[in-house]
């Protein structure tokens, strides 16, 4: 076997190992991208970057002189088809959007792959670390950083009852520190009872919830209904 053959087979063993690693850990927690989808990304950038690397040895000697070529072209088309892939990946549930994280392990998988078919051993054994890292304990962190917390709500009153109306149900809201926004309006059942749809905010949860329980206790409620994002 030639020097640049073995050359050839470490940076694809590697490419292997890097997008394994990260396959491994998205393999884990169940994402749709896994193992090896994250695997052949990373060998594929790799085997695509080699042929820019090598691709003297394969032009004949006679049009060396009039071919111009530009590595970054071979890793721009590569970006843009992992974009393909990172987007099948994003699902849409309702408010909800999944499958963010797993596109950019896609495209980061890539990226070192492509970094490993140029030879640059150490930045792809650092970019590998660092992308477990992210995956394995940012989540953990995640958990700690206050955010706000969004639900689409919907509500059925009756519209003769004077027990609640608009103002009774923004301060019921006002109570469990919620905010409303986006509201709209439809009367329904012949106009007897007024169906709002809006969109609520909290710092927790558990307060979504605490609506719930409260609206069950108030016979104006015809329905409701808490989507949480």
């Amino acid at each position: 076997m030639q020097a640049d053959d073995l050359l050839i087979l470490s940076r694809l063993l590697l490419a292997l190992l890097a997008g394994g690693i990260i396959g491994i850990e998205r393999a884990y927690h169940g994402r749709e991208a896994g193992f090896r989808t994250h695997t052949l990304v990373c060998v594929s950038s790799t085997l695509l970057m080699l042929l820019m690397a090598f691709q003297w040895q394969l032009i004949p000697a006679e049009y060396i002189d009039t071919v111009r070529t530009d590595p970054t072209r071979m890793a721009q088309g590569i970006m843009t088809g992992i974009g393909f892939l990172g987007a099948g990946v994003i699902i849409k549930e309702g408010l909800s959007v999944r499958g963010l994280t797993t596109a950019a392990s896609i495209w980061m998988t890539a990226s070192i792959g492509i970094v490993i078919g140029l030879g640059f051993y150490f930045a792809a054994a650092i970019a590998t670390f660092i992308t477990i890292f992210i995956l394995s304990l940012f989540r953990w962190f995640e958990r700690w950083i206050p955010s706000q917390k969004y639900a689409k709500f919907t509500i059925n009153i009756l519209k003769n009852d004077l027990t609640m109306d608009e103002d009774a149900l923004i301060q019921v809201l006002e109570q469990l520190n919620l905010k409303s926004f986006d509201w709209s309006y439809t009367l329904r059942e012949k106009g007897s009872y007024i169906h709002y749809e809006m969109f609520i905010m909290s710092k927790d949860k558990q307060h979504f919830s605490e609506l719930a329980h409260r609206l069950l206790k108030i016979e104006a409620v015809q329905g409701f209904r808490i989507i949480p994002s």
